[in-house]
């Protein structure tokens, strides 16, 4: 099968979305298909072989943060040439209404489109005055993919539609054999010892930190060989100025990780903690956590609930409340076999979230929109876009 993938997103800084499409490019090349993605990028930035540059992006304000997308005339043309070029079976566009090549792929296809919502936004802030650009995008697509249940319920409480959930991959194998990093881990002696581990924003508050940061603090006056590994955005003296003078140099802050340190971050800890306090609609984390066979402690969100079947792969916790978050990291800590437990299960879990799994189920969704349209072509209108 030809499949033209379309990313909103650029390639030129790291993020969810982009990660996604790259790794089903990649499965989906695994199992025999041939693929196109297409992206915001720079010509001259290093990229995969499969992935086509479609030009410098720009900043826009998205969702809470600032996306860089690529939109107008030329980006336009660029889309054009692409699809036309590529002869594509089905094209596959993620995030198609933001105002970048995924709207403009949507407008220009004359086959079979299978679009993925990731976030659980009713619809693109810069869409919210444009209605009938909104209305014939919608029209346009002939499937529809929901990373979460919360994505999907938006596509059909607001969106006129259903859609398929199909929950987003982890490349188990990269996780499972990562290496750690120097000087981490090792064993785990019951009530002294012990590394945990956070990914994330510390500095925004829906991530939670603050409760973890206050659960550790108590937790290492007790135990004097207890770390914490952070990664994420974010200043070091902001961090280590969060924790008591003699606790800091218990605290070690990575910065900004590639896919390959994130791996191994993950490796080098016995507890990952997603102490979030709301606004998931999966937990991509967490899954990545379990494929990297660390056991897994987060708050007991539905989101989190959902990818941990219910608290069987992962310790739940309430939300929001750090002397629980405590009490469990104690106890694990000090639970060999608990740990063990919850770990075994997460290997059956994070199992159906491996990305050659998740790649067939994306290829039903192709063959369903493929019979759908029947080798039919659109009659494309390109809308006043020139």
């Amino acid at each position: 099968m030809r499949i033209g993938i379309v990313c909103p997103y650029s390639f030129d800084v790291p993020g969810g979305v982009q990660n996604h499409v790259m790794d089903l490019a990649e499965a989906l090349i695994g199992l025999g298909h041939e693929v196109s993605v297409l992206a915001p990028a720079d010509e001259d930035s290093p990229l995969p072989p499969y992935v086509v540059p479609a030009g410098r992006a720009v900043p826009l304000p998205y969702n809470g943060s600032v996306a860089r997308i690529a939109f107008g005339p030329v980006s336009t043309a660029r889309v054009r040439r692409w699809i036309i070029r590529g002869e594509f079976d089905v094209l596959h566009v993620h995030e198609p209404l933001t105002l970048s090549l995924s709207l403009l792929a949507v407008l220009s296809a004359r086959g079979p489109v299978v679009a993925t919502f990731h976030t659980a936004m009713t619809r693109s802030r810069a869409l919210a005055a444009a209605q009938g650009v909104l209305q014939i995008v919608l029209e346009r697509i002939t499937a529809r993919i929901a990373v979460s249940a919360l994505a999907r319920k938006v596509q059909v409480e607001h969106m006129d539609g259903g859609a398929v959930e199909i929950p987003n991959g982890v490349a188990v194998a990269k996780f499972s054999h990562a290496l750690p990093l120097p000087g981490w881990p090792g064993e785990c002696p019951p009530g002294r010892d012990g590394a945990i581990g956070f990914l994330g924003r510390f500095t925004e508050a829906r991530k939670g930190f603050p409760i973890l940061r206050d659960a550790f603090v108590e937790l290492a006056r007790q135990r004097p060989g207890l770390r914490l590994l952070v990664a994420g955005p974010g200043d070091a003296d902001d961090l280590y100025g969060r924790f008591p003078a003699d606790l800091r140099d218990r605290v070690t802050f990575l910065g900004l990780v590639s896919e390959e340190d994130k791996a191994r971050m993950l490796r080098s800890v016995h507890l990952y903690v997603a102490p979030n306090t709301g606004g998931e609609s999966f937990g991509m984390i967490l899954t990545e956590a379990l494929a990297a066979g660390t056991t897994v402690v987060a708050s007991d969100l539905d989101a989190f609930r959902r990818v941990l079947d219910g608290g069987r792969a992962g310790r739940l916790f309430p939300t929001g409340d750090p002397a629980a978050l405590r009490a469990a990291l104690a106890d694990l800590l000090d639970d060999a076999d608990a740990r063990a437990a919850l770990t075994a299960c997460g290997d059956q879990v994070v199992a159906t979230f491996d990305w050659p799994v998740v790649a067939r189920r994306v290829l039903e969704v192709y063959a369903a929109a493929i019979e759908a349209t029947d080798g039919r072509v659109m009659d494309t209108e390109w809308v006043g876009l020139d």
